[in-house]
């Protein structure tokens, strides 16, 4: 094993540790030495002019209260487990500190140093660790690099690392690929069955991600009888979360499809068992999609109160998506309240917060802002940002508010005396919703 050149350890030979070890513990080289190992045999390893061999480590090192590794090189951990205790540090970091970039910095050294000294664990550890940081800042595109590389090397069982699949499945959804999102959960649900049929809880987990996916690519009777499937299974799940994240699914395609009433109710379900659990971020997010149905039916005080109630949870630290949804919440309550430029400057900060990331929400945004230029009297600006809110909605699997957001544009257009407009947008929209409905019936 070698030691690097601004290691410590690297400037004391194991015949002067092996001397400084013995008086710090008050011993002379006759009581340390033992059978095979004679007090001539010790003064010749001080002196440098003999190597020990590894009875004599062993004897000398237990005698001396250290490891074997550390009285042959001054270091207590090997290689790999000296990785391991970095990247440990570094995934902390990445968690707690308010500039992540020197932590990733540190894992993509470790990542690479691991490669060249063919430690592929540490590798694996470092590079999901990479990927699962870039997708926490919604920087999917890296996500799904990292990800795939990392477990393309060194395969991990699902149950292991929940949270690298479930991150590579949620950002291949969030570059509109649910497809590829879908194939991966499949996977995953299949593997957790397999392997262990009785943790219900990682069962119910990627079920709850498969029925996103699904739903994402448009396959809602899909989406619910696995969400179905799996509610069964929750019954016998100890963690109420199981239970919470169903009927999140639930509600989730209810919205899809337009079922606001079901929705809510799946929605304040999910919330009651939320209540009792201290899941705060995802209490939070219950609240952010209930002020959305409460905001599309036109209810602006249930919606500010849900709106608050999340913002409240979310605290400081909320994730660019948390925030982007927040500021879409509020620019629909003041678009209601006929405030246009506070609804246009909330929905442009929703975009600047999410950037270039997570697709659908991004087109909830725009249709916002399309939206409040509409409601500000600024009709050329609307025509000119809804295009861009029906193309991101209907790509991101979200054909139904596509659907919404060109019937909306047309009757802003038709509202202006734009009825040959209007038309055009009008049949769009039909289309959208006859193409929603011709995916359904093939599936």
């Amino acid at each position: 094993m070698t030691t690097r050149a601004d290691d410590p350890a690297a400037v004391e030979t194991i015949g002067v540790r092996l001397k400084r070890l013995r008086h710090e513990r008050g011993l002379s080289q006759r009581e340390l030495s033992g059978p095979g190992v004679s007090y001539a045999y010790i003064s010749r390893i001080e002196a440098g002019a003999r190597t020990p061999s590894v009875k004599a480590l062993r004897m000398l090192a237990r005698k001396l209260g250290v490891t074997v590794e550390y009285l042959e090189t001054g270091r207590d951990l090997r290689d790999s487990d000296e990785r391991e205790l970095r990247i440990a540090d570094a995934e902390l970091e990445l968690r707690l500190a308010e500039n992540v970039e020197a932590a990733e910095s540190k894992l993509k050294a470790i990542a690479e140093e691991a490669k060249q000294a063919g430690d592929l664990v540490s590798a694996t550890r470092a590079g999901i660790a990479v990927g699962l940081a870039a997708s926490h800042r919604g920087n999917h595109l890296d996500a799904v690099e990292r990800l795939e590389e990392a477990l393309d090397a060194q395969p991990v069982p699902v149950a292991a690392r929940p949270d690298a699949y479930a991150a590579l499945g949620q950002s291949y959804a969030a570059l509109g690929a649910p497809d590829r999102a879908v194939r991966l959960f499949e996977r995953c649900l299949e593997e957790v069955d397999a392997a262990a049929a009785e943790d219900s809880g990682t069962y119910i987990r990627f079920a709850t991600y498969l029925s996103y996916a699904l739903g994402d690519a448009g396959e809602h009777d899909r989406a619910k009888e696995v969400v179905r499937a799996a509610l069964a299974r929750a019954d016998d799940a100890g963690d109420p979360y199981s239970r919470v994240r169903l009927y999140w699914s639930l509600a989730r395609v209810a919205g899809m499809e337009g079922r606001s009433g079901e929705a809510l109710e799946h929605i304040r379900r999910a919330t009651t068992l939320l209540e009792a659990t201290d899941h705060n971020v995802q209490l939070a997010r219950g609240y952010l999609l209930s002020a959305g149905i409460e905001a599309h039916e036109g209810d602006a005080a249930a919606a500010r109160e849900h709106l608050r109630s999340a913002k409240k949870l979310l605290g400081l630290q909320a994730e660019p998506v948390d925030r982007g949804m927040l500021a879409i919440g509020w620019s629909r309550i003041a678009a209601l309240e006929g405030d246009g430029d506070a609804a246009v400057e909330y929905a442009r900060q929703a975009i600047a917060t999410l950037g270039d990331f997570y697709g659908g929400e991004q087109g909830a945004a725009v249709w916002a802002l399309a939206h409040g230029l509409s409601v500000s009297g600024d009709v050329d600006g609307a025509h000119a940002t809804y295009p861009r809110a029906v193309d991101l909605l209907a790509v991101h699997g979200r054909r139904h508010d596509a659907a919404r957001a060109a019937e909306e544009w047309a009757a802003t257009l038709r509202e202006h005396g734009r009825g040959a407009e209007a038309d055009t947008i009008a049949e769009r929209a039909g289309e959208i919703r006859a193409a929603d409905s011709a995916a359904a019936r093939a599936r």
